[in-house]
């Protein structure tokens, strides 16, 4: 698969979604070392850049053993996203995408993420300014539409690829969905078999085992699969689905030994990048999904929640290898 110049090799290609506190560096490295094929920043608020907002700056950060990665940025005023695209191209990314497909209220109710779906000749107008303003490849994530009543995603995925984004990823929800109910990815496989579609089109949503991994590339036949909250506390779902694609075979889901190792690499790596207490914080959401379906970890739990003792973190974690093994 080529997006503009960047080629992913893999067969099938897996791509870590943009997600605000999560796809950071520290999380960022454990998906690396399970093979995710391409990988997102945080997405970045344009207006932030614009303004020199030092935590926005921080989001900017790509090291050299992530490669390939790509900056996400959102905003609802053009010019703005395009002076954003500029400052977040000259941090060397090998793309820079566009956000709109965030649902969050104080952000699609602005107009921007999903917001821009009830603009779409505004969308294609800023879309065609950044692609003019950056050397790199341009590409986009957006949704099926702001509802049911406007599915629009069919329209503006060729008036996307004529304005020259690079590839389309698609979320199958609406933006009134948010993330319930079912991922619809009828129309995703639709626009991917268009015969004027030439770009790649990347699907999103509900990819959450091997097997709908499989079920997606074979029965729609896009060119890669986007993974976002599935991915939280198991980023080993890249090696698992790869495995899968490749051999049929199922891996066994990693003992809690391995989980709890994973946890504590990942707090410690949270540290290293964000410091305390912000690191304690931003692997709060992570302990959830890496424990998940333990039986009577309700107090357990509670204190991975709360505790921002570095100690008594790390004392629960070995006292759940030693329950649970």
């Amino acid at each position: 698969m080529f997006i503009g110049n960047l080629e992913i090799k893999s067969k099938y290609p897996l791509l870590l979604a943009p997600m605000e506190d999560v796809t950071e560096p520290s999380f960022r490295y454990l998906c690396k070392q399970y093979g995710v094929d391409l990988m997102y920043t945080e997405f970045v608020a344009s207006e932030a850049l614009i303004r020199n907002v030092e935590k926005s700056f921080k989001k900017l950060t790509v090291l050299d053993y992530e490669r390939p990665v790509g900056i996400q940025i959102y905003g609802h005023q053009i010019d703005s996203m395009v002076e954003a695209a500029k400052i977040a191209a000259r941090a060397k990314p090998e793309l820079i995408d566009i956000n709109f497909g965030c649902p969050v209220k104080k952000i699609a109710t602005r107009g921007a993420g999903a917001g821009m779906l009830r603009d779409i000749t505004k969308m294609i107008k800023m879309t065609a300014e950044i692609v003019k303003a950056v050397d790199l490849p341009v590409t986009v994530k957006t949704r099926l539409g702001w509802d049911t009543d406007s599915i629009v995603i069919e329209e503006v995925a060729e008036r996307l690829q004529d304005v020259g984004i690079k590839a389309l990823t698609i979320h199958g929800r609406t933006r009134s969905q948010f993330y319930k109910g079912v991922s619809d990815w009828t129309l995703i496989g639709k626009i991917k078999n268009k015969n004027n579609i030439k770009i790649p089109i990347i699907g999103n949503g509900d990819v959450d085992s091997p097997q709908r991994a499989k079920e997606m590339f074979d029965k729609y036949g896009v060119d890669a699969i986007m993974i976002g909250r599935a991915s939280i506390g198991r980023p080993y779902i890249f090696k698992e689905i790869k495995h899968y694609l490749n051999t049929g075979e199922l891996l066994n889901e990693p003992t809690i030994e391995e989980k709890v190792e994973l946890a504590k690499n990942h707090l410690l790596k949270s540290l290293e990048w964000k410091g305390s207490p912000r690191g304690i914080y931003e692997m709060r959401r992570q302990y959830i999904q890496y424990f998940k379906g333990l039986p009577n970890f309700k107090d357990l739990r509670m204190t991975l929640v709360t505790s921002v003792e570095i100690d008594e973190i790390l004392s629960v974690l070995e006292k759940i290898k030693l329950i649970y093994k």
